[in-house]
């Protein structure tokens, strides 16, 4: 994952329970709901990111294997 796309996901997260808290503290149901689909998203991102990593981890591994033979 680059520095910028965990950043923003980390912005979209901390978003997200800032909603969450101004919606639980105010009632507004709604932007309670947004702020917990919104750190959903953020997760997802993540999770993304993370299985991008790993694969670019793992194609590197066979092409470094690949160079040695």
């Amino acid at each position: 994952m680059s520095m910028g796309d965990k950043i923003g996901a980390k912005a979209d997260d901390l978003g997200g329970k800032a909603k969450e808290a101004a919606g639980s503290v105010t009632g507004d149901e709604k932007l309670e709901h947004e702020g917990k689909a919104d750190q959903a998203k953020a997760g997802i991102k993540e999770a993304v990111e993370n299985v991008k990593d790993a694969l670019g981890d793992a194609a590197d591994k066979v092409k470094g294997a690949l160079k040695k033979d």
